[in-house]
């Protein structure tokens, strides 16, 4: 079969809008500047960045997690106490509360800095479980890594559950 003839159609589109444009000011503002000025040749050079280790950006991601689900922002816009204080009724003197009892929508600083401290722990735990199922790694660290895996995750779920019950007293029973 024989090759077909080729047809080309060109489309009168103007390319840049500024050079079709009538306006005789643009034009004038556009030219004149240059037709006096000699734009400087600059010899700039591209910063290069590297990237940062996947470590840096693991520890960027933890850090800004832990900020995140401790509640630095409300800390910052509401301004609570760092820790708070009631009186014994038996003995008349003052104790510290790290726990804000009965608001589910308040917190001192140090409430949510712990509590904070256990989400992270739980979310290092799940880490170093996943670590421990790398193909590449000897028994022994697996073994490790799976302990402290699961342990980790133990312990923040259990003082998890033991920081909602102080707050909120008679949850969950």
């Amino acid at each position: 079969m024989a090759p077909k003839a080729e047809t080309t159609q060109t489309l009168s589109t103007p390319t840049d809008s500024s050079s079709t444009s009538i306006d005789p000011i643009f034009y004038i503002l556009k030219i004149l500047p240059f037709s006096i000025l000699r734009p400087p040749r600059l010899r700039l050079k591209l910063p290069s960045f590297t990237l940062p280790s996947p470590m840096t950006v693991f520890s960027l991601v933890l850090l800004t997690y832990f900020m995140v689900v401790s509640g630095i922002v409300y800390d910052v816009i509401v301004e609570p106490p760092g820790i708070g204080s009631t009186q014994d009724p038996a003995t008349g003197s003052v104790r510290p509360v790290v726990f804000l009892p009965g608001r589910v929508n308040g917190q001192y600083i140090i409430e949510g800095l712990s509590s904070g401290f256990m989400f992270v722990l739980g979310g290092i735990g799940i880490v170093l479980l996943d670590l421990a199922l790398d193909k590449n790694r000897a028994k022994s660290v697996k073994v490790s890594y799976a302990s402290a895996g699961i342990s980790s995750v133990v312990i923040a779920y259990i003082m998890s559950m033991l920081f909602i019950r102080i707050k909120i007293p008679g949850y969950l029973r």
